[in-house]
């Protein structure tokens, strides 16, 4: 996939949900994946042409290892011109060291999204932009239903009262193997998730699920992602002045 195409398909969902209007201030939280790199890359062409005016920052949230370089990062930004910040926490040693979690991930994303919300806040910041696309919206579906009984995934748009923040979603439309093919084009600067519990979580277990099961049913995760779209799954409605736009 190439920048146009990616441009296009955040376009898509960003005009349809409504996710961005005259003079916001988004901030993207940049781990170094492929994800949230691209849809750095994808909203700083965006805001070069799209009728309503915003800002962009980035945010990398630094765990603590101690093994994570962020040049490559910081120079990338350099490059678009996006500003980068780097919050210091010591996430990795309270979890693993302190308190020895058995089941960290939940408590380092609840901890991770603290730090990143407080910085956007600090910045001025009233949105922030989440990399999620098709598959984790999936994956995050069929986790719900294994493990929590109930029919739920996160929505494109997201109102966090406490916070005051909005959270979008703007590859709303986008696969995760676009966004490999993408990222090998570009060259990101991706780098390693340093955390110790990565490939060993229950949304990496549904993952490889999710990729057998479509390889004997082609099409099963479209099937599911359209179910979710056209079901009555909160958020997903398209706003009563919206239609589609065609891809």
């Amino acid at each position: 996939m190439d920048l146009q195409r990616l441009m296009s398909l955040t376009r898509k969902a960003v005009s349809e949900y409504n996710m961005i209007n005259e003079g916001d201030k988004i901030c993207i939280g940049v781990s170094g994946g492929k994800d949230s790199l691209a849809l750095l890359m994808a909203l700083n062409g965006l805001k070069r042409f799209y009728p309503n005016k915003f800002e962009i920052v980035a945010i990398c949230v630094d765990l603590g290892f101690g093994i994570q370089d962020f040049t490559r990062i910081e120079n990338f930004c350099k490059e678009l011109g996006v500003e980068l910040y780097v919050v210091k926490t010591d996430i990795g040693s309270i979890i693993f060291e302190d308190r020895k979690e058995s089941n960290p991930c939940s408590l380092c994303a609840k901890m991770r999204k603290g730090s990143l919300n407080d910085k956007a806040k600090e910045l001025g910041c009233n949105k922030i932009a989440y990399a999620h696309h098709i598959d984790d919206i999936v994956e995050t579906f069929m986790l719900s239903m294994f493990f929590e009984s109930r029919i739920h995934t996160f929505s494109p748009v997201t109102y966090l009262d406490r916070t005051g923040l909005t959270l979008i979603r703007p590859f709303l439309y986008v696969y995760e193997a676009d966004i490999i093919g993408f990222a090998n084009k570009y060259k990101l600067p991706v780098a390693k998730n340093p955390c110790p519990a990565d490939g060993y979580t229950k949304r990496q277990y549904m993952k490889e699920l999710l990729a057998d099961i479509n390889r004997d049913n082609h099409g099963v995760k479209k099937h599911i992602y359209r179910a979710i779209m056209s079901g009555e799954i909160s958020g997903f409605k398209l706003p009563t002045n919206k239609t589609p736009e065609k891809s």
